[in-house]
């Protein structure tokens, strides 16, 4: 379960470009708190209480409990804006979250276990074709990853989103289809030899098929010979 993320906030009293600049001018950052059917709530943070937050890599896929003098909310994190040239971040959305509540995110996918693998031990390579898997979860438990065990896996084995016993709480957001997430492949070189030994078979066969049909013309006309 991703980790419960912290912020102090305070009231913003007043909008506009002109307020907004003078509190990054201040090392604060404007935001916004919205949702369960509340009016929206104008706020800011410490640019650099926020920025530690951002830099764990876990922002947008986290609750962040925020607390507004003495009022604790939680939220998601929905939107960061950015300074296009500094990076700075400029505003953020909060999402309020109500009891219960379910969130949709990209939660990481982590593959263990490959040195169990046969087929990766033969050469083979992980293509992973999503690195995260959009899930529908608990508010109150979101995964930080979801660890996919690759023991046993062959070269040409596929690991579909049905193959997954997905954390208490948690769903795919995809159910119309059963995707798949990675395949074990064979490595170029390897590809490139049994290409070439399929040819190789393929030429002896005709080789074979062109002999064959010689030595039926030869003795058809050896047939006709003796007849006159």
């Amino acid at each position: 379960m991703s980790d419960q993320l912290t912020l102090s906030a305070e009231p913003r009293e007043r909008a506009g470009k002109g307020a907004s600049r003078a509190l990054r001018s201040e090392g604060r950052v404007p935001a916004v708190i919205y949702g369960d059917k509340k009016d929206p709530e104008a706020i800011h943070v410490e640019e650099k209480a926020l920025v530690k937050l951002l830099m764990t890599g876990a922002f947008t896929n986290s609750t962040v409990e925020l607390t507004v003098g003495e009022n604790t909310q939680v939220t998601l994190p929905k939107d960061v804006a950015f300074h296009p040239v500094t990076d700075r971040p400029l505003h953020v959305d909060f999402f309020r979250l109500a009891k219960g509540a379910t969130v949709t995110l990209g939660i990481p996918v982590n593959f263990v276990n490959e040195e169990e693998s046969p087929g990766l031990k033969r050469g083979g390579v992980l293509n992973v074709v999503r690195h995260e898997l959009e899930l529908v979860c608990d508010a109150t438990k979101i995964p930080e990853q979801i660890a996919i065990d690759v023991t046993g896996l062959e070269i040409g084995d596929s690991i579909h989103i049905s193959a997954l016993t997905l954390p208490d709480g948690s769903e795919s957001a995809i159910t119309d289809r059963d995707f798949t997430i990675a395949t074990i492949v064979a490595p170029s070189a390897l590809k490139s030899d049994e290409e070439e030994t399929d040819a190789a078979e393929g030429e002896e066969g005709a080789e074979g098929a062109e002999g064959e049909a010689a030595d039926g013309e030869g003795a058809e006309g050896g047939e006709e010979k003796s007849e006159d």
